[in-house]
């Protein structure tokens, strides 16, 4: 393993990082607010903390290997998860304890949104533009590390489309082309959060809301300027507007950069994963909307209808803004709810869950082998569109899906161990694994109840989530650290 070039490149992360907590410091002078200090001191530590494992190595060259990759990947969000957290630590008005102060970070750079906050509409702007700024900043590392990187290593959604994903995807080695790859998708990205901030701004947000809520919309993240989320405006317009980006930011953006690349709009058409991910989205939408309204939860059509498509949208992209606790509707649409965002967003977009790609996968194995009942000599074979897939790519769908459900379970069993009930246990792992945020029962508001040794589990598992289990597991297989 080559240890220097990791040392660099972690010392390099340190480095850019210690940059973002410089807009915070700017808008705290601006509203003469007392935070500032808090963010100065940790530009000035992460700055000279990065300096000193860069500078010993900075001559280091050479060609990351597999195993070097893994671990890069790995450091990328476990130091800046626990680098993120430094400012909330030196805050002191905001008295929150370092395991809170990780959540916290962690949460945010996984777009998760889970919080231990309360008290949001309180805070100093400085803190609350900083949190978005850690969902933005996640969002965009999740797609060049699922679009460009992950797939070189073998692994991650974005593995399946190989065969068939249009541009710069296909490249699969270290290669300048990389480089364009990342440059693309930034220019995707934040065309998307411009464009999100200008719709909630003529939704009638402030210009800081609506930048914080831009950052957070387009990278399915959900953390909110206000505890009451996204209904402390009540305005349809505003819901219009997260609807449209919460459903843009799930999909794959490889399909976002073909579509813009030749002006054409059928390559989300084309897409399996996006028609079922966008039929999925409708048919839930569907359901919501009918239940809250024929069972009188919301007696009103319109509002049945604004707080349905909403939530479904919301949670079932793993983004998780809230309009109204949902959580105390009849136990059938929140579970609904909640088991979908198990399916999450698409292969390579910003979305959390298990993706619409390996669920869809799943689904024709399972075609398949029903078939294969009727036909035990018939040659099935699984296409995606007309592509076929490779047993190879099939049994990694089961891999992971049999790794995911056993993962979950054990962490939901270590919750209840420490006397939670049932539905908090399940609903808090399905949130942060899926990185969904709001869960059910104790973490219906958020996660502050939840003792220690929860609460660093979730933020185990927020990061398993995020870097989809092999990434994470590998590194505890005695293989991995063999020469």
């Amino acid at each position: 393993m080559h240890t220097a070039v990791i040392q660099r490149i972690i010392g390099l992360l340190l480095m850019l990082f210690s940059t973002t907590l410089l807009p915070p410091i700017i808008i705290d002078v601006l509203y003469q607010e007392d935070a500032g200090r808090a963010f100065y001191f940790s530009f000035l530590l992460l700055l000279v903390a990065g300096l000193l494992l860069f500078l010993p190595v900075r001559k280091q060259r050479g060609d990351l290997r597999l195993r070097d990759g893994f671990m890069v990947v790995v450091l990328f969000w476990l130091v800046l998860g626990i680098a993120g957290a430094l400012p909330l630590i030196l805050y002191e008005q905001l008295a929150i304890s370092f395991t809170d102060a990780v959540f916290e970070s962690m949460s945010g750079l996984t777009t998760t949104g889970a919080t231990v906050l309360s008290g949001l509409d309180a805070l100093p702007h400085s803190v609350l533009f900083y949190r978005q700024e850690l969902q933005w900043l996640g969002g965009m590392g999740i797609i060049v590390l699922a679009v460009a990187i992950m797939p070189m290593l073998g692994i991650g959604g974005m593995q399946l489309y190989r065969a068939e994903t249009p541009g710069p995807v296909k490249d699969n080695k270290l290669t300048p082309r990389i480089a364009e790859t990342a440059k693309a998708l930034w220019y995707i990205y934040l065309g998307l959060t411009l464009a999100c901030f200008t719709g909630f701004w003529l939704a009638g947000m402030s210009a800081f809301d609506a930048i914080g809520h831009s950052f957070s919309t387009v990278s399915i993240g959900g953390f909110s300027t206000h505890d009451a989320s996204l209904g402390y405006y009540d305005s349809s317009w505003v819901e219009f507007v997260a609807i449209i980006f919460m459903f843009l930011g799930g999909i794959n953006f490889a399909l976002h950069f073909a579509a813009m690349r030749h002006f054409n709009l059928m390559h989300y058409l084309h897409d399996a994963e996006f028609k079922m991910y966008a039929m999925g989205l409708l048919i839930i939408s569907i359901l919501s909307v009918l239940y809250l309204y024929i069972n009188s939860v919301i007696p009103e059509f319109g509002q049945a209808v604004r707080q349905g498509v909403f939530h479904a949208i919301s949670i079932a992209t793993t983004t998780g803004f809230t309009l109204s606790e949902f959580s105390l509707w009849p136990v059938f649409v929140p579970v609904m709810l909640l088991f979908a965002s198990f399916i999450g967003g698409c292969a390579g977009s910003t979305g959390g869950g298990m993706k619409v790609i390996r669920v869809l996968l799943l689904i024709k194995q399972g075609q398949r082998e029903m078939m294969r009942l009727i036909h035990p000599n018939a040659q099935v074979v699984v296409k995606l569109g007309r592509h076929p897939v490779s047993d190879r790519v099939i049994n990694a769908v089961w891999g992971f899906f049999a790794a995911y459900v056993a993962i979950f379970v054990v962490m939901m069993l270590l919750l209840m161990l420490t006397g939670n009930d049932q539905v908090t246990a399940f609903s808090a792992v399905a949130a942060t694994i899926n990185n969904l945020g709001p869960g059910l029962g104790e973490v219906s508001a958020n996660y502050a109840s939840l003792g220690i040794f929860d609460k660093w589990v979730l933020c185990f598992s927020m990061l398993l989530g995020r870097l989809e289990v092999f990434t994470l597991l590998v590194l505890f297989m005695p293989a991995f650290w063999r020469k």
